[in-house]
């Protein structure tokens, strides 16, 4: 009997992600990846000043490097001439995180997950990254589609150690997403200009409860479904009369104050 199409295409999809790999690329990025043991390796191109610098993380990382000529390395790996890569690549699998369920519940750090809705630029998602594990959350969630995905660029922002070890996981659906997180107890502030309650109230409310900091991609900021999913919309209070941060800076002032209003005293 013929398979349905529905089927065929799950099946499809699921061989392409086995398949996906991606080129981390840079001294930190790849030495942090070599040092991580849940990521899948499979090949390193590295020059042979990048390898005598690397040489504890070749060891760690149990995988043989391709030494090659400086002059010829952008022959060998497929990079981006505006990459800088400091005679360092490594070919990598995506990190699987697991469950959404799972980090949330019982991941490391506080009840402190950060959403990202639309947010498309990796080098904002990489800064957003390195806040989250900076304070302390237990995740980054951004749906499969419409968001960064895991890339050289966003690890090199995120300066490498960030990625192996800040989990960022990408859900089929955000506000399906924010659903189970409010089912495990998440309270769910959304980021937006034009909101009354500033952020410091929204936590007040919140109090002790786990928090999910919901931003959207600048310009267009949350949609609508995302927006109507929040428990809370708050904005962030500025002195001046421009009044405006990227996603990025607005999620580090987010995570410090979430941080600082559960540790307070």
């Amino acid at each position: 009997m013929k398979k349905p199409d529905w089927v065929i295409d799950k099946e499809r999809a699921k061989r392409a992600a086995a398949a996906e790999t991606l080129w981390l690329f840079g001294l930190h990025a790849v030495r942090d990846a070599l040092m991580n043991p849940a990521r899948v390796k499979l090949r390193l191109v590295l020059t042979k000043n990048a390898a005598d610098k690397l040489a504890e993380a070749i060891a760690a990382g149990g995988l043989a490097p391709e030494i090659v000529d400086p002059r010829k390395f952008d022959a060998h790996v497929p990079l981006g001439p505006d990459q800088v890569h400091q005679g360092a690549a490594l070919e990598v699998k995506p990190l699987d995180w697991g469950k959404l369920a799972d980090v949330a519940l019982t991941g490391a750090g506080l009840p402190l997950v950060v959403m990202l809705d639309r947010v498309t630029d990796p080098h904002n998602v990489g800064a957003i990254l390195r806040s989250a594990e900076v304070f302390g959350a237990r995740a980054v969630v951004a749906p499969a589609r419409h968001s960064a995905p895991e890339t050289g660029a966003l690890a090199k922002t995120a300066s490498g150690g960030a990625l192996e070890r800040q989990p960022y996981l990408r859900v089929t659906n955000l506000s399906e997403a924010m659903g189970a997180l409010r089912d495990m107890g998440y309270v769910l502030i959304g980021l937006a200009g034009e909101a009354e309650m500033t952020l410091a109230e929204g936590l007040a409310e919140v109090g002790t409860r786990p928090v999910a900091i919901v931003l959207g991609a600048e310009g267009p900021g949350l949609r609508e479904k995302t927006r109507a999913t929040c428990d809370h919309l708050v904005r962030i209070p500025f002195a001046g009369a421009f009044g405006s941060l990227n996603v990025s800076n607005a999620a580090a002032v987010a995570l410090y104050a979430a941080t600082s209003a559960r540790t307070k005293g």
